[in-house]
């Protein structure tokens, strides 16, 4: 078998094919596709506004936003846009799911997104068989931003399971709404208790590549990773902060920067996003989770029907893991409500032997004053005789 000759001359040329890459793309633009999913009313929509700076998603006339209820969104809206940076064009999809967590019974609340995932993988799947694949329509979902109500506590069960079913299906990327409503250490505990339960319940979220090539870029990946879930605040005003306006939030006690590193993680998520993973989630889109999608449909392996998921290999990825920390938590929250159970039912004997206690009483005082009334009758009687006899 020859071996390939190794050419020692001058070059050629063919270092220039990253540039004719670079010319093709900047011609073709790009589509990003991001999902915004979670509870309602965690700023999602003034978020993606903040973080591409201008108003892509409206909001509701909220000049009595204090007297009136927030609006909800209540099916999945898709905003396109088109952006444009130094002649580059970036096709740009948001996709607002309905927020839940508000019912009474949130059992299976996340499936429309699950169902509109894979809806996508599907549409594109059947796409790319048709003869013509020139106007492929891709909705396919690139990043899904979880967003989390910040408690300070835990994981909500509801959260839990909403990212179980997403991360199979999309690059998931866990982010703390309204950061500026904890303190720095609180925040600090909160974010390590979400990675805690994030390890332990298996939950895949996206994870930037490290390039051991490029110490800079590595040092970068593992801020972004160090600092998952990202804790962003977002505002669509401006203020004047030391000669230049600045987007923020001013309270009383001081003012709020979105940029500001200190302060929250939005940079850090927007550098994500925008400055350098994106081409990593739209690869990742496709090599991992439509090939994986696609795989399972050839295969048999991806049930028709949406409110079930009975792919084996899914629901050992998304298999409960015991954690003992999270065990002795359990066991400690046992012991609580038993040991608060145990007071109210002491507390309820003490109740009921008083009321018996007041119930003698009072039958003791009834029967002193019947008795009391039978000796007035009797005098009664003694004196009308006497009176007769008279």
């Amino acid at each position: 078998m020859s071996q390939p000759a190794t050419i020692n001359a001058e070059p050629i040329g063919i270092t220039n094919l990253p540039n004719q890459r670079y010319k093709i793309v900047s011609k073709e633009g790009a589509a990003f596709t991001i999902m915004l999913a979670g509870e309602s009313g965690l700023g999602k929509t003034t978020f993606i506004n903040t973080l591409f700076q201008t108003v892509l998603a409206p909001h509701q006339d909220n000049r009595n936003r204090f007297n009136k209820p927030v609006k909800k969104t209540v099916e999945i809206n898709i905003v396109r846009a088109e952006l444009e940076e130094k002649n580059f064009k970036l096709r740009l999809n948001i996709i607002d799911t309905p927020g839940f967590g508000d019912n009474v019974n949130n059992k299976n609340a996340w499936q429309p997104i699950v169902e509109f995932i894979d809806a996508q993988h599907e549409s594109y799947m059947k796409q790319e068989s048709q003869p013509q694949r020139s106007l492929i329509k891709d909705l396919r979902v690139h990043a899904c931003l979880y967003f989390i109500r910040p408690t300070g506590h835990t994981l909500k069960p509801l959260d839990i399971e909403a990212m179980k079913k997403i991360g199979t299906r999309a690059n998931l990327i866990p982010v703390i709404a309204k950061a500026d409503t904890l303190t720095p250490n609180e925040m600090l505990e909160f974010k390590k208790r979400i990675r805690a339960i994030i390890e332990a319940q298996n939950i895949r979220i996206y994870s930037p590549p490290i390039e051991a090539d490029d110490q800079a870029a590595a040092e970068h990946a593992k801020q972004l990773i160090e600092s998952m879930p990202f804790a962003v605040i977002g505002s669509e005003e401006d203020f004047e902060v030391d000669g230049k306006m600045v987007k923020g939030r001013r309270y009383p006690w001081g003012f709020v920067e979105v940029e500001n590193d200190q302060h929250c993680d939005f940079r850090k998520l927007r550098s994500l996003l925008l400055r350098t993973n994106m081409l990593d989630l739209i690869v990742s889109t496709q090599e991992i989770h439509f090939e994986t999608y696609r795989r399972l449909k050839m295969n048999g392996e991806v049930n028709t029907d949406d409110s079930k998921d009975t792919s084996s290999k899914r629901k050992s990825a998304e298999r409960f893991i015991d954690n003992p920390e999270f065990v002795e938590e359990e066991k400690r929250l046992k012991r609580y409500f038993a040991e608060q159970l145990r007071n109210e039912d002491q507390r309820f004997k003490q109740w009921k032997q008083n009321i018996h206690t007041e119930k003698n009483r009072l039958n003791h005082d009834l029967a002193n004053l019947q008795s009391d009334m039978k000796k007035l009758e009797e005098e009664v009687k003694v004196l009308k005789q006497a009176k007769a006899h008279n």
